[in-house]
């Protein structure tokens, strides 16, 4: 007689001859465990946990696999074996877990870019898209309380109100027949924006030089304070294709970060390349975390390369964007480092790089 374990409900093991005979009185008791106290008892050094197998790389015999448990309980248990899915076919729909955006819209030709690049975006992906009109009135400093009176701060007011309702009719034109929301808001655009964004997937921004803290939202403090990942534009805007993805690796929190959040563009790419720059004594740890990073990315169905390169610190930007353009990808991949002094935002050369010289798509993330 032949009995498997198949969850935590039924609890069994290969009965056959006298060895297997022997198994019957701890299993019994493992059995009668977990329901002690009306409540399921976890069976300590059972691995109940289906094997996972590569099937790639493996041949699958049909069999079922023995796995001795690391703790006390000595007996050998049947698990089934699970056969890994197959690698699915990609296309646009990949970046189906994207379903909202949000992206701040001002008036003017400047800010066009990063509208459109909004726009196109979540027409290809059939998202939400949220509009946000944010601006504070300008800070004024006054020497004289008689200097500014009450004239001067409605017409203040009144030129906040015509920039908002500029930017909703750009906004309601650029997206049409898409699905939208539109919010208007008078105060500091960047923790607005950053608050907001507990709504959306994604944040689109860059596409413009900072204009005034209070009327554009600086791109840097929304990647540090939303939570979100940014997708920051370059200045000229265009067409985000997608086909091909540089990942800039760092073997840190924030790279891993990047890379989780990056995961529907990954899979949605035709070419994928983790690149970690580094000097020649580290290239070996280099080459580990790369491939590990891999090996990540194809259990989520991405086929991706890995690759170590020898530069100085100064030359990361640049030789990411020599290999981004050698494979022809426009979007990079990266974590955001920074931390705050004296209330201003300072970074890593290669992040400030991305957020403020962009060659391409950046999709950041803290």
């Amino acid at each position: 007689m032949r009995r498997e374990i198949g969850g935590a409900a039924k609890v069994g093991a290969t009965v056959a001859g006298r060895r297997n005979r022997r198994l019957d009185l701890p299993v019994k008791a493992a059995r009668a465990s977990l329901f002690r106290n009306g409540r399921r008892a976890r069976i300590l050094g059972a691995d109940l946990t289906p094997i996972n197998t590569d099937c790639a790389s493996r041949p699958h015999s049909g069999r079922a696999v023995r796995r001795r448990p690391a703790s006390s309980v000595n007996e050998e248990l049947i698990v089934p074996t699970v056969q890994t899915a197959p690698t699915p076919t990609r296309s646009a729909s990949a970046v189906a877990g994207i379903r909202s955006l949000l992206v701040q819209v001002e008036p003017g030709a400047e800010t066009a870019p990063r509208l459109q690049v909004a726009v196109d975006l979540a027409r290809r992906l059939d998202a939400n898209l949220l509009g946000v009109g944010v601006e504070m009135i300008q800070g004024i400093g006054i020497g004289d309380p008689f200097v500014v009176g009450g004239d001067w701060i409605n017409e203040l007011e009144a030129l906040v109100q015509d920039n908002l309702k500029r930017a909703e009719a750009s906004f309601r034109i650029q997206s049409a027949g898409l699905q939208t929301e539109w919010l208007a808001l008078q105060e500091i655009p960047a923790p607005a924006i950053a608050r907001l964004s507990r709504r959306v997937d994604l944040i689109v921004a860059g596409g413009a030089p900072l204009d005034s803290f209070t009327r554009s939202a600086d791109t840097a403090e929304l990647i540090m304070r939303s939570g979100r990942p940014v997708l920051v534009a370059p200045p000229r805007g265009g067409k985000l294709r997608g086909e091909a993805v540089v990942v800039a690796w760092k073997d840190t929190r924030e790279s891993r970060r990047a890379v989780a959040d990056g995961l529907p563009f990954l899979k949605a790419a035709e070419t994928v390349s983790v690149v970690e720059v580094c000097d020649k004594d580290d290239v070996a740890a280099a080459e580990l975390h790369t491939f590990d990073v891999v090996q990540y990315l194809r259990r989520h169905g991405v086929k991706a390369l890995a690759k170590a390169v020898i530069a100085p610190a100064e030359r990361v930007a640049t030789e990411l964007n020599i290999i981004a353009q050698a494979i022809e990808a426009d979007l990079i991949v990266a974590g955001a480092y920074g931390h705050t002094r004296l209330g201003e935002w300072l970074f890593g050369g290669v992040t400030r790089s991305l957020l403020h010289e962009p060659e391409r798509f950046a999709l950041l993330s803290h």
